[in-house]
């Protein structure tokens, strides 16, 4: 083959070759290309492969479909108390007609750019600072449907417009960092006087449930300490009763047993005269001043007093006759059995049994929010007591059993 033949082959060979590669357009995922024809508007590519014709289509631009994120510098802005903030925004947006995209507009991020903050001198020249700073999602809200109705014939879609700062001036941040500082001083002491009133609630709570704890403790006292001392007053008139009866019955013995021996002795004036000089000197005795004067004619009246209760015997002396007993009433005996359960040991029944109740009142734990643990006396119920009282005893010591 000559060498023309073989260099025209060779460029009708690389023509082809163009033509193949010119006719193939592989679009890639999440991307859009909008393709032209001889000047005018044809297709928009979809992702994979697009067959298009050599030399007369051609691909005017390729739009990426995802959702991007557009953040603008912070623009500065005059609210409705001529209050100039600057405002840091960042926007959300997606194409969703690639054609609108790129003939509805030459550059759609300067326009959403342009469109934002055009938006926000409007929406933020209505409001104050206060209402600028404490309205941010009014003022997200409001961006995102502005912008949304807006691009819609752009081909885009607005997902979401965010505030990212809110800068006042300084001489404004200033006045309210003095003014947060105030408010958080103003809460501390809010707090601290919530905090304290609450614990004087509970100091005066548990002050009330000290007292009546307290009064709950002498109340079961007083009444433990009036059935002792009723208790020991019933035992010691008890006693009292049986020693004067003893007392009573060995005097009343000790008379029977003098009298008789009288009787049995038949006594002269001789020896009762001398039984009474033997009683003077007890007679004497003692601390008071008393005087005795003794009769010089006491044997007379020995006598006279003989002649009284005794008959003249054989010799002409008077003595003792005894009166002829007529008196059958009976003597007390030693074994009455009438007073037997005065000397019984044991305790009177109803005494217990009032000891018994008074102690179940004392062993009754006092209800209240003091949760204090009962303490047993003794194997017995526990007995409530206050915090830090030293443990007690139902029975203090000298009290009677």
């Amino acid at each position: 083959m000559d060498p023309i033949t073989l260099v025209v082959v060779a460029v009708i060979a690389l023509f082809v070759l163009t033509i193949a590669v010119k006719s193939v357009l592989v679009i890639p995922q999440a991307q859009a290309a909008v393709i032209e024809r001889l000047g005018r508007y044809r297709t928009t590519g979809a992702p994979g492969l697009n067959i298009m014709v050599p030399f007369i289509d051609k691909v005017r631009a390729r739009i990426d479909l995802r959702e991007q994120v557009v953040s603008f510098p912070p623009q500065p802005v005059i609210t409705q108390d001529n209050l100039t903030v600057s405002i840091d925004t960042v926007v959300y947006f997606q194409v969703t007609e690639p054609r609108s995209a790129v003939y509805e507009i030459s550059n759609y991020i300067v326009g959403v750019e342009q469109l934002t903050i055009t938006t926000l001198r409007n929406l933020v020249g209505g409001m104050s600072l206060e209402e600028t700073l404490t309205s941010r999602d009014h003022i997200n809200g409001h961006l995102r449907g502005v912008l949304d109705e807006a691009t819609g014939r752009w081909g885009l879609r607005v997902a979401r417009v965010e505030l990212k700062s809110i800068d006042p001036p300084p001489s404004i941040q200033d006045s309210m960092e003095k003014q947060m500082r105030a408010d958080r001083e103003k809460r501390a002491m809010i707090l601290t006087a919530e905090g304290q009133r609450e614990s004087s609630i509970k100091t005066a709570e548990g002050q009330k449930q000290s007292q009546i704890l307290a009064a709950e403790g002498a109340k079961q006292a007083a009444i433990l300490a009036a059935e002792a001392e009723r208790q020991s007053s019933i035992l010691r008139a008890q006693g009292e009763r049986a020693a004067r009866y003893l007392q009573a019955q060995g005097q009343a013995k000790a008379i029977e047993k003098v009298f008789g021996a009288i009787k049995d002795g038949k006594p002269t004036p001789e020896v009762l005269a001398y039984q009474y000089l033997q009683t003077l000197p007890q007679m004497a005795q003692g601390d008071a001043n008393k005087v005795w004067m003794i009769p010089s004619d006491y044997g007379k009246a020995l006598e006279g007093f003989a002649k009284m209760l005794g008959a003249p015997g054989d010799d002409g002396v008077f003595r003792y006759e005894p009166p002829v007993d007529t008196d059958t009433r009976p003597r007390p005996e030693d074994d009455d059995e009438s007073v037997a359960d005065w000397f019984d040991t044991a305790p009177d029944p109803k005494v217990a049994e009032a000891v018994a109740a008074a102690e179940a009142v004392a062993r009754k734990e006092v209800p209240g929010p003091l949760n204090t643990p009962p303490r047993s006396v003794g194997g017995a119920s526990p007995v409530p007591q206050l915090e830090g009282e030293q443990p007690r005893s139902l029975h203090q010591p000298g009290d009677p059993v």
